[in-house]
This record gives C-alpha cells, structure tokens and sequence, in this order.
C-alpha cells in the first residue's frame, strides 16, 4: 500500500486546481469564438456571448464557403500541407541521417555553409528574382520547394540520431543487415516521434502560411486557403465601415446589418485551426519518447 502524506496530498490537490484553471483560461478564448462564429451575427453585436451561441446558425461559415474559389482554395491549401509536408520530411530526415554519420567528408565545413543563410538571410527582392529564373512564380512547387530544406529542422533531426545507440546497427549488420535495411527497418521507426513532432511543425507553417502568395503568385487558380480569407477580412473590415456610415446617416439600420466581420472573423479562426486540432491526436502518441525503454540490454 503507498503512504501518502498529508503535504503531498496537499500538494496534489493544488497542483490539480491549477492545472483545471490553466486549462480552463487557455480553452475559453477558443470556445468563446467557437461560439460567436456559430451565432447569429446581429446578436453577437449585443455581447454577452461566452462558450455557448445563444441563437445558432451557420451563416458566417457559409458565407466563407458559399463560393467556388474558396472551395478551390481550400484543396489547394490541403494539397500544399501533404506534398510540402512529406516532401520537407524527405529531405530533411536523409540530409539529418547523412550529417549524423561522422565519417561524411566535408560534414563541418558544409554545416557552416548551410547555417549561414539560417542568420543571413537575401531579402525579398533577390528572392523574387531567384524564383523568377527557377520559373516558381505563378507556380504550385513555389509552395512546397524553397521550404522542402530547413536547416534547424536537420539539426534537431541530427541532434535525435545521436540519441539512438549504435549497438543497434552494429548488431544489425553483424547479423548481415545492409545499410537500407538499417535504415528503414531500425531507425526511421525509432525515429517516429520526431518525425512526427517536425511533421506538425511543417504542416501548421505550410497551413498557416500566406504570405507566399501575397508575394509570388498572381493566379486566383493557386490562391491558398488563407489568403482567400485574409482578403474576405479586408473586404469585410470596409463593408463593416460602410454599413456604419449607412447606420449613422440613418439610411439603414442594425436589424438589416447582415453577417458581421467579427463573425466572420471568428469563423475563419475555426476552419484554419479546425484540421489541425483533428491531425494533432494522431500524432500525439509519437511525442512519447518510450520507445527505446527495453529494446537494448547493455
């Protein structure tokens, strides 16, 4: 039987509150715009909303989705965050695995080479003018290639190999295991959780991004789900700016106040985080680093 004593007891009971109410202050900001963004907009105007919409509807995510090139958007920006995230994953795990052998010749002289542009970086215009000779503007790979290398991705890739013990290769190629079989049987699944932990990073950066396509793309075809959305906020900040004026000039009033941008708003902060938060429990169990614990005696 454990004993517990009293201080401890004690100690459990406030780290427990506390915990409840951290959870609880971090939850409720999302919750409220989870509410606003399901309630009526006129309605939302008047305040008081807190975790719960008091008169549900789906306007203000209809109006997000009602139209053809948002949709098309938004498989643009799910096709992004597959093909960048794997394809940055590739390239980032072989480069770490290579760098992590000690025998690579140059391995010092072309870390430095590639940490440099992690601190100095061209600046926009040579970068523009870079893609522009590559043929990445007004091109899908825009979005997918220049992000495809991250130097502090491959180190802390780097940095987790180390952890792994060698006696499980060795032991591997003693029993006549050849190097791709060390590599895909042993340590790309020993190497699952920070995969994993990488691959959400790159797949929140990509999803999150839209920036890219302020700066190199013009085609409405490739727009990214983000952008659309930016450019529905902006558009929805001067309707907000025109419907007050009307309201102040008596031409209308607040019941026939469509939809506001404060709904709006909030419904874009939910169909942006929406696919994240349902990846993320599927990855969850990778961030547990267990599993090493019984796998060599030594």
């Amino acid at each position: 039987m454990h004993y517990r004593s009293k201080a401890y007891s004690l100690f459990a009971a406030i780290n427990i509150v506390f915990l409840t109410l951290l959870a609880a202050a971090m939850t409720f900001p999302y919750l409220n715009t989870l509410a606003i963004a399901l309630n009526d907009g006129q309605d939302s105007m008047l305040g008081g909303i807190t975790i719960y919409p008091r008169e549900p509807t789906l306007d203000n995510f209809a109006t997000i989705v009602k139209n053809a090139a948002m949709i098309k958007s938004f498989f643009i920006s799910v096709s992004r965050v597959l093909i960048g995230t794997f394809l940055a994953l590739v390239v980032q795990f072989f480069c770490a695995y290579a760098f992590a052998n000690r025998n690579l010749t140059g391995r010092t002289p072309l870390l430095i080479y590639f940490m440099i542009p992690m601190f100095f970086s061209g600046g926009l215009i040579p970068t523009y003018l870079l893609y522009s000779k590559l043929g990445l503007l007004n091109h899908f790979l825009v979005y997918v290639l220049p992000g495809a290398f991250a130097f502090f991705n491959m180190i802390i890739i780097r940095t987790y190999l180390y952890t792994l013990p060698d006696s499980l290769q060795e032991s591997a190629r003693i029993d006549g295991a050849s190097e791709l079989t060390v590599l895909f049987r042993i340590i790309v699944p020993l190497c699952m959780p920070i995969v994993a932990t990488i691959g959400l990073w790159t797949a929140v950066a990509h999803w999150n991004d839209w920036t890219t396509t302020l700066q190199f793309v013009t085609n409405p075809d490739l727009f990214v789900l983000q952008y659309k959305l930016m450019q529905l906020i902006r558009e929805s900040d001067t309707i907000a700016a025109l419907i007050r004026q009307a309201i102040e000039s008596g031409e209308t009033n607040i019941e026939q106040v469509p939809t506001t941008p404060e709904a709006i708003r909030a419904a874009q902060v939910i169909v942006t985080t929406i696919p994240i938060i349902l990846v993320y429990p599927f990855l969850q169990k990778y961030f547990i680093k267990g599993v090493l614990i019984g796998s060599v005696k030594e």
